[in-house]
C-alpha cells in the first residue's frame, strides 16, 4: 500500500526546525502587542466576492491563484490568499470602527495561492500581519514600518532592505493612470497584458517577465504626478522613519501585488533569497472599506512572511535560541522507579523546567542514549538500589559528573543545579 505525501507546493513543519517558525512568529508579534495591537483570527475561507472586490479582479491572485470551491448549498468560497480583506471584513462586521479609532489588530495564519512552487514560493504559506484601521496619519504608517523593522532587527537579520514609495490618492492617481496607459499602449505586449493596461495599468509595472520589464525603462513615475497633499504626507512618513533610525530606499517603481494600496507603499526585501526576495510588505489602503460595502475608513497595514523570514535567517547564518529544549531527562529502571520519576518530572514541569522521560520501558543503556540525544543538561537516574537507599542519581551530561540526591529533595536539588528559583 502506498503512503501519502504532502500536496505539491506545501510543506510540513517538524521539530527541531519548527521551533524557528515559532520564534519568528513571536519576534514579529511581540512589538505589535507592545504597541497596543490586539489579536484577531478569521476563517481560513471567505466568500469569493470578498477577495474579488478587495484584492482586485484583475490581479493574478484573483484570476489565477485562488483556491475556490462551491458548497453543497451553492456558496462560492475561496481559501484566503491574503489577510487584509478578511480582517477588515471581520472588523466591519463586528462594528469595531464605531468605537475608539484607530482599531489596531494583528493576526497570524496560513494562506493559500495556486502558484508554481519554488524556493520561497509555496501554495501554502504562513504570515504575521498587522492592520491599523480608521486613521489617516503619517505617524501610523511610520509606526507600522518601524515595528516591522524592529522585528527583523530583533531576529538578528542585518541584510533586510526597506523599499518605500507613494502610490498617490484619488486626486492624483487618475492623472498618472492616464499617462501610464498612454505609455503602455505603445508597447509590444501580449493580449492579456493589454487587457490589464485598460483595467489596472499599475499592475503591469509589477510584471516580473523580462520581456515586459525591458520595455518599462522610460515609464512615467507616480512620484512625478503626486498632488501636494500626497507629497506632504509622504515626506512626513520619510522624516519619521529617518528620525527613528530606520534606513530605507526610495523606489519610485515599487507597486505591490494588490489593487487596494494608496499613498504609502513599502516592501522588505532580502538579497540572499534570489528571485523571491520579498520577505514582507504593505501600505495604506484608504478606500478598501468602501469597496467592501463599509464606511470610509482610512487604514494601513502589512504582512510579513514567516517562511521567507526563516529562509532569510538561514541565508545569513543566524541561529535562533531554542528556549524550550529539554533541560532534564528522567531515566527510570523498574516499575517503582518509573512511578517515582514520573511524579518528579511532573513537578519539575510545574516549576517551569523543560523535562522529559524515558518512555517505552527502555533499558538503562538505550535510555541514556535518549537522554544524550535530547540535549538535556541533566539526567535523573533511578534504579532498584537507589530506591532502597532513597536517593536518585543526578548526572551532568556535559561533564559526566554524578551525585546522589535524596528523593525527598530531588525537585529542589534539580532547580538549584539549574539556578532556577522554586515557584510558589
Amino acid at each position: 500500500m502506498s503512503t501519502f505525501s504532502a500536496p505539491k507546493g506545501t510543506y510540513d513543519l517538524l521539530p527541531p526546525e519548527s521551533a524557528d517558525f515559532l520564534a519568528v512568529r513571536e519576534a514579529i508579534s511581540a512589538p505589535l502587542r507592545r504597541a497596543g495591537y490586539g489579536y484577531v483570527e478569521t476563517p481560513g475561507f471567505e466568500h469569493v466576492e470578498l477577495f474579488a472586490r478587495g484584492v482586485g479582479e484583475s490581479t493574478d491572485i484573483v484570476t489565477k491563484e485562488m483556491y475556490t470551491l462551491t458548497t453543497k448549498g451553492g456558496d462560492e468560497l475561496a481559501l484566503r490568499p491574503e489577510g487584509t480583506a478578511s480582517v477588515l471584513r471581520a472588523a466591519l462586521q463586528a462594528n469595531l470602527h464605531r468605537g475608539a479609532l484607530p482599531v489596531k489588530l494583528w493576526y497570524s495564519g496560513s494562506y493559500y495561492r495556486y502558484e508554481r512552487p519554488q524556493a520561497g514560493r509555496y501554495r501554502h504559506f504562513s504570515q504575521v500581519g498587522a492592520e491599523a484601521l480608521g486613521a489617516e496619519d503619517p505617524a501610523l504608517d511610520a509606526e507600522l514600518v518601524i515595528l516591522a523593522a524592529d522585528a527583523y532587527r530583533a531576529l538578528g537579520l542585518r541584510q533586510v532592505r526597506l523599499l518605500l514609495n507613494s502610490l498617490g490618492d484619488a486626486e492624483c492617481r487618475p492623472v498618472y493612470r492616464a499617462a501610464l496607459q498612454d505609455f503602455l499602449r505603445a508597447l509590444d505586449l501580449d493580449e492579456d497584458t493589454r487587457a490589464r493596461v485598460e483595467i489596472n495599468p499599475l499592475r503591469v509595472l509589477d510584471d516580473k517577465r523580462e520581456s515586459v520589464r525591458a520595455q518599462l525603462t522610460d515609464a512615467p513615475l507616480m512620484r512625478d504626478h503626486l498632488c501636494e497633499g500626497c507629497k506632504s504626507y509622504h515626506e512626513q512618513v520619510r522624516d519619521l522613519l529617518l528620525a527613528a533610525g530606520v534606513e530605507f530606499e526610495d523606489d519610485p517603481r515599487l507597486v505591490r501585488g494588490l489593487d487596494y494600496y494608496t499613498r504609502t507603499t513599502f516592501e522588505f526585501v532580502h538579497d540572499g533569497l534570489g528571485s523571491q526576495s520579498a520577505v514582507g510588505g504593505g501600505g495604506r489602503y484608504d478606500g478598501l472599506a468602501e469597496m467592501l460595502g463599509g464606511p470610509a475608513l482610512p487604514s494601513v497595514g502589512w504582512a510579513l512572511g514567516v517562511d521567507r523570514t526563516v529562509l532569510a535567517l538561514r541565508a545569513e547564518g543566524v541561529e535562533l535560541p531554542r528556549a524550550d529544549a529539554t533541560e532534564v531527562f528522567a531515566v527510570p529502571v523498574g516499575e517503582e522507579a518509573r512511578r517515582t520519576l514520573f511524579h518528579t518530572v511532573t513537578e519539575l514541569r510545574r516549576q517551569g523546567v523543560a523535562a522529559d522521560f524515558a518512555y517505552g520501558g527502555k533499558g538503562l543503556k538505550n535510555a541514556m542514549k535518549s537522554a544524550n540525544r535530547s540535549g538535556a543538561a541533566l539526567a535523573l537516574v533511578l534504579g532498584e538500589r537507589d530506591l532502597a537507599e532513597r536517593v536518585a542519581q543526578l548526572k551532568d551530561l556535559a561533564t559526566g559528573e554524578q551525585v546522589a540526591v535524596p528523593l525527598e529533595n530531588l525537585t529542589t536539588e534539580v532547580l538549584a543545579k539549574l539556578n532556577r528559583p522554586a515557584a510558589r
